[in-house]
């Protein structure tokens, strides 16, 4: 998002568990790069006893795995508690970055991985820059997963083409697109998009921290915000997702009592979690929230935060209440 953002539009109002990759939403602050594949490559660098670089034909022939993984967006670096709720569920396939760092080899001074895109341009005034992120060693090669194809098929340029960081449980600005160089470094880089943008201060703390492992969330799916809606019996569709299980998602209409929702277990990928309710809404204008919760006892902020209660207001029959 910014000034160089490419579409901003969230395309997530679709019932698949899959999100089509046409529904998939796209952030690119530096704008989507033209990359010729045959002559893309990828380096790791740095702090290692074996610098690599990689052509696709060298990435492609690596061990594959796939895995299913909800995708979320952050949002607006300079609106940072403004709800965005723009979130996907992807089939991923690629391999894992400790493949590459096994290779490598890291020294022992190695503390943290850089990544970098192919992006450059410029943001908030700034010119030359690419886009860079970074995670401590421990945890990208814990976490970190190197896609080249995202619902069984080849990325494409708006997604990363060819090569993009793909890291489950965290905000989609730690996966870097577009992926050209992977370094190792004892301190972690001084950057717009690692130390200025993509910070925040958590509740009851001073300091603020990179924005990291996703938020407790949830989104109503069907029907839509500002639906009318013919008939009483209203099925209430949605996604939850977290860092880790959602344990309840809860509804309310018209500030009434919670109620639960049917909630889907987490499977084993870390992937988004389906509720449905079935309600029946007197004709009129109708509030409807959904709140949920996790299992480390994180719950949905009201209204106010980035991840705050989800909101929509459907319309029951002809004339809304109040009319």
């Amino acid at each position: 998002m910014g000034e160089q953002a490419l579409d901003v539009r969230d395309f997530t109002d679709v019932t698949d568990y899959l999100t089509p990759v046409d529904h998939v939403f796209v952030r690119a602050h530096l704008g989507v790069p033209d990359l010729d594949p045959g002559f893309w490559s990828l380096s790791v660098e740095g702090l290692v006893e074996q610098p690599l670089r990689l052509g696709l034909d060298d990435v492609l022939a690596l061990p594959a795995r796939r895995f299913t993984a909800f995708h979320e967006c952050f949002g607006n670096p300079f609106a940072p508690e403004v709800p965005t709720r723009a979130v996907a569920n992807l089939r991923w396939t690629g391999f894992d970055l400790s493949a590459l760092l096994d290779r490598a080899v890291p020294l022992a001074a190695a503390r943290h991985v850089w990544f970098e895109g192919a992006d450059t341009g410029s943001f908030d005034g700034v010119d030359g820059l690419s886009y860079v992120k970074d995670l401590p060693l421990e945890t990208a090669r814990r976490d970190v997963f190197l896609a080249y194809e995202m619902n069984g098929e080849p990325l494409t340029a708006r997604h990363g083409h060819p090569l993009r960081t793909v890291v489950p449980r965290m905000f989609g600005t730690n996966s870097v697109k577009w992926l050209t160089r992977i370094v190792l470094a004892e301190e972690r880089p001084d950057h717009m998009f690692t130390t200025r943008f993509y910070t925040r201060v958590h509740p009851g703390e001073s300091t603020a921290r990179p924005v990291r492992a996703v938020d407790v969330g949830s989104k109503i799916l069907s029907p839509r915000d500002g639906e009318r809606l013919p008939g009483e019996a209203v099925e209430l569709v949605g996604r939850a997702w977290s860092v880790g299980e959602v344990v309840s998602l809860d509804v309310s209409v018209d500030d009434g009592p919670w109620r639960p929702a049917a909630l889907e277990p987490l499977g084993p990928d870390p992937a988004w979690q389906p509720f449905t309710l079935t309600l029946r809404l007197p004709p009129g204008r109708h509030r409807v929230r959904a709140r949920a919760t996790d299992r480390d006892g994180r719950v949905q902020p009201p209204p106010g935060a980035r991840n705050s209660v989800h909101e929509i207001t459907v319309t029951v029959g002809g004339a809304a209440a109040g009319a």
